[in-house]
């Protein structure tokens, strides 16, 4: 399978596919329908991973090449066989698909597109980076630090992210973790503090409050 055989889908609601035949005319229109009915009936795909890129896979199905952006194309195994829960989008200028593994994952990845100024591509590196329960946590707790780690979100991007998603996201499985002092543990070490400096003073902080407010909390009574 190489990349010649990839045709973009200008006029047809799928992003890119291909056939592993030769393309003649007619024959590949009636597999072009094909394939759209596919993505338009069904909210997922099962087929073969034949190909890994740096930002998407290629499923085979029913010899069809579903060309699907995902987080993290190497978390698919070459020639094994995936059930992928798919996102169309359809625009003026573009018909991509974005694909994942769990329905959770596919969930989340919907919210944070919600979010003004959020698109799929901004929304696909986040779930590459964290962990679903990480992001939701951060989000809860308004931990903009954790966000601002991501590709391409400043602080004006992640506090968006949790003035529309904050106390909205509601996902089968996933809790938000009750606080703890892990990541004011973390800042703390980022800003050359040591265990030593702050094991009597961080039971003092109050966990209920973001990240933000604890660390600077967290410092005056270092200070003091």
């Amino acid at each position: 399978m190489n990349k010649k055989n990839f045709i973009k889908g200008t006029t047809l609601p799928v992003a890119l596919f291909f056939t592993i035949a030769t393309f003649a005319p007619a024959w590949g229109l009636q597999t072009a329908s094909a394939a759209v009915e596919v993505v338009q009936q069904q909210s997922t795909i099962k087929g073969t991973v034949v190909e890994q890129y740096g930002s998407y896979i290629v499923l085979d199905k029913d010899n069809i090449g579903y060309l699907i952006n995902v987080a993290n194309p190497y978390s698919f195994e070459l020639n094994k066989e995936y059930k992928v829960f798919i996102y169309q989008q359809i625009r003026e200028d573009e018909n991509s698909l974005y694909g994942f593994k769990t329905l959770e994952e596919k969930d989340l990845f919907l919210k944070l597109i919600s979010v003004k100024g959020i698109g799929p591509k901004m929304a696909l590196p986040i779930l590459a980076t964290g962990s679903i329960n990480g992001i939701v946590d951060a989000i809860e707790r308004e931990n903009i630090l954790y966000l601002k780690k991501f590709p391409k979100i400043g602080e004006k991007a992640a506090r968006q992210i949790i003035l529309d998603l904050k106390g909205k996201i509601k996902i089968d499985g996933i809790e938000v973790q009750d606080s703890n002092y892990e990541e004011l543990q973390e800042v703390l070490k980022g800003l050359g503090y040591k265990d030593k400096d702050y094991k009597n003073i961080i039971n003092k902080v109050d966990s209920t409050l973001p990240i933000e407010l604890q660390v600077k909390e967290a410092l005056k009574l270092l200070l003091k």
